[in-house]
């Protein structure tokens, strides 16, 4: 049934496109269209004749409509105030309930809408219909996106979850690098230490050395210049005195001390305190360091093992058992692709598994060790 406004609308309604006056002209036999639909009428048909009587027109004679114009645009605000106002959403051309789903053009449309020529021909379906066959294939395209959101959301906890463990290793890993730097320079201080006090004490003994020297030689000048006086003053005596006692005196002139020695031995050992002595100070170093070919990669360590802080052992983190796995310094280090630690939980006692030291000179033959040292987990691991 039709309504006041719908017969309005009728009335406002282009008879070419079925649609309110958009820009609208009127023609000498005063019929009204809209501009844009009128030239594109008389495109097509090749004539200038009035689409409604036939009558034919001129481009000179279409006058814009000023007054439908205006009528039309108030009652396109109007309608779009209700449409707003109201609870359902209204066809903004027409002013009704949009009940049709027009399946070529894709949008919502009013049974005003389904006998336009715009619609002419097309299919149509009831909107509740319409929005539940296309809920569903929407529900269906969802689903892809939803599992690539959570695929996404575990990959970005995983990379959170790394980032952190990053971070932490990062500071594990300084303080650890401060820990042996420390006792290197700690090292490199007692060594220092241990070097000054060696330099003083020989500084001290061959100081003390040249002091008793010095002291015997003191004496050793008192004694012969009060003898000289002594000798000089006879000389300076008469000479029937000086004959007398000629014979005592001669015998004094003679020197019973023995001529000094060179003294030898007594500078510092320069040559001793500071030759060679960063390599003497390294070769020493190395006899508190390990060296160790094989180094654990905690990065590929299962998560029931944990290693010590150098690298070279693991145990297993286990409330019942625990298992302790040691690698010996051997002679040469690979840096080959590390390989996995998995082994089982061998008993309620700490074991320790040592591995030979075998003379690897090639890496077929830490390949091999390592080959050897897999399998003998495994068999501890599975037995």
């Amino acid at each position: 049934m039709a309504s006041g406004s719908s017969l309005l609308e009728e009335e406002l309604s282009c008879p070419v496109c079925s649609d309110i006056f958009r820009d609208p002209v009127v023609l000498r036999c005063s019929h009204s269209f809209c501009k844009a639909c009128l030239q594109q009428y008389w495109e097509q048909k090749g004539s200038q004749e009035c689409p409604v009587c036939r009558r034919r027109s001129s481009m000179d004679l279409q006058l814009p409509n000023l007054s439908l114009r205006n009528i039309c645009e108030a009652f396109l605000k109007e309608r779009s105030q209700r449409a707003k106002a109201g609870s359902e959403v209204l066809c903004s051309l027409h002013g009704e309930k949009l009940k049709l789903f027009c399946l070529e053009d894709q949008i919502p449309v009013c049974l005003v809408c389904q006998t336009s020529k715009k619609h002419e021909n097309h299919k149509m379906r009831p909107v509740k219909e319409a929005a539940e066959e296309y809920k569903g294939k929407l529900r269906t395209a969802l689903a892809p996106l939803q599992e690539k959101l959570e695929s996404i959301n575990a990959v970005k906890l995983i990379c959170n979850q790394t980032a952190e463990h990053i971070k932490n290793q990062a500071q594990r890993t300084e303080r650890q690098i401060k820990m042996e730097f420390e006792k290197l320079q700690q090292f490199l201080k007692d060594e220092e230490a241990a070097r000054i006090t060696a330099l003083r004490e020989e500084e001290e003994q061959k100081s003390q050395m040249m002091k008793e020297k010095i002291e015997k030689m003191t004496e050793e000048i008192s004694s012969l210049s009060e003898q000289i006086k002594a000798i000089e003053q006879e000389l300076g005596a008469e000479d029937v005195s000086f004959l007398q006692s000629y014979r005592d005196v001669k015998k004094r002139a003679q020197c019973t001390l023995a001529d000094p020695e060179k003294v030898s031995g007594a500078l510092i050992d320069v040559a001793k305190n500071l030759g060679n002595l960063k390599y003497r100070v390294w070769e020493k170093m190395l006899g508190t360091v390990q060296y160790t070919p094989v180094t654990l990669d905690p990065n590929t360590a299962h998560p029931i093992l944990s290693l010590s802080e150098d690298l070279t052992c693991v145990k297993c983190n286990a409330t019942q058992t625990v298992t302790f796995i040691h690698c010996r310094p051997l002679h040469h280090h690979s840096h080959s692709a590390p390989f996995f630690w998995r082994p089982r939980l061998l008993s309620c006692h700490p074991q320790t598994l040592e591995c030979p030291p075998p003379d690897i000179r090639t890496s077929d033959s830490l390949t091999s060790f390592k080959s050897s040292l897999n399998t003998h987990l495994f068999s501890l691991a599975f037995p």
